[in-house]
């Protein structure tokens, strides 16, 4: 197992870093998502995928029969077998059972979102790496959508103002699909809108909202089923309003992100990995024309709106997701560079969420 080494107290990454030629990884949980970590570390160049965990002894074992690599029935004999980096896909639940004696031996975590059930438990982890030096990054997946990628692209080429120019105002997300019966013991804000709720924080810089207003319904489980939020945030550069909605109830399935601003408009679906980018282009004297003619009444239905406006798709990559995500996470490994969804952005999307349902049971009582 690779020594712990420290981490910057202000940063979070980790400093004197020895170069390491192959990770020793594994998987704790191998349940649906889980699976999926296994083999990617499994196929991935300069990774041994060293064992997988699981309490369920057939699953682990047909896991690690399938990969060819060993079983264990615990972190602590994953801990003694040597491990460097670990993917923990156990149910939310018990994250901060499963992490807390690998993040104390220095072993560096990628922790499927949501980070923590709860924020108390989120802040237990942030220590628990602190202290240790261990990276920890939450595998909010989204941030590695093709579409979403590209728009943070645009806005690391075009400055801190934006996407080239766009300073938010207005969010709209919707994020529905049908009853799976999956993870159906926390609310959806909890198991569908934390995706969301990651980005948005993001596009806002981090910041958390000032006020959260919510509104859900429980239908077939005893949580919410389906949730709407509006999320205020006074920011230096204005306000913006983010409304996002989730359900579990839905007929179909629906991954949608719109992003209105001062400068322009965005539209990504998460699902079809695609996006588009209208900005304006008319400059001020065109603008002043146009807004001299409204007042004055004069008909403008022969004007053509995209002489106005410049339409650009997203520029995107077909990539994999999860296979972005890891190795993500095991360059922050080798290189002590903090991870991009460190563990306060993990929890900020937990307290968020904890403030959303906390608001929508208020406003059913």
């Amino acid at each position: 197992m690779t020594a712990p080494v420290s981490q910057s107290a202000t940063t979070g990454a980790r400093t004197d870093v020895k170069p390491v030629e192959t990770l020793r990884c594994a998987v704790v949980g191998v349940g649906r998502m889980g699976q999926h970590h296994a083999r990617k570390y499994a196929g991935m160049e300069g990774v041994e995928l060293v064992g997988v965990v699981d309490q369920g002894t057939e699953r682990r074992e047909a896991m690690a029969d399938s990969l060819g690599c060993p079983a264990f029935a615990s972190e602590e004999e994953l801990l003694e077998a040597g491990v460097d980096a670990v993917s923990i896909a156990v149910p939310t639940t018990y994250h901060l059972k499963c992490a807390t004696p690998l993040l104390k031996a220095g072993v560096a975590c990628l922790i499927e979102k949501p980070l923590a059930n709860d924020s108390h438990e989120s802040e237990q982890l942030v220590k628990l790496a602190k202290d240790s030096g261990a990276v920890l990054m939450v595998g909010h997946i989204e941030r590695f959508n093709p579409a979403v990628m590209a728009l943070e692209k645009a806005s690391r080429e075009n400055g801190a103002s934006g996407v080239r120019g766009l300073v938010p105002r207005f969010i709209e997300v919707h994020r529905v699909s049908p009853m799976t019966f999956r993870s159906v013991d926390v609310s959806v804000v909890m198991d569908m809108m934390i995706h969301d709720l990651d980005v948005v924080l993001w596009l806002m810089g981090g910041v958390e909202p000032d006020t959260v207003e919510a509104s859900g319904v429980a239908v077939l489980t005893e949580q919410e089923d389906v949730c709407n939020a509006r999320l205020t945030f006074n920011r230096p550069e204005g306000v913006c309003v983010a409304n996002i909605t989730a359900s579990r109830l839905a007929f179909k399935t629906e991954r949608k992100t719109r992003i209105t601003g001062e400068g322009g408009y965005v539209s990504i679906d998460y699902a079809k990995k695609s996006g588009v980018l209208i900005r304006k282009t008319a400059n001020q004297v065109q603008m002043d024309e146009i807004r001299d003619a409204l007042r004055e009444g004069k008909d403008l239905s022969d004007l053509d709106y995209s002489d106005l406006v410049a339409i650009e798709p997203l520029e995107l990559e077909g990539i994999d997701q999860l296979e972005q995500e890891i190795s993500a996470f095991l360059h922050c490994v080798r290189t002590g560079e903090r991870p991009p969804i460190d563990a306060q952005a993990g929890t900020a999307a937990v307290r968020t969420a904890e403030r959303i349902i906390a608001s929508a049971r208020a406003s059913m009582s």
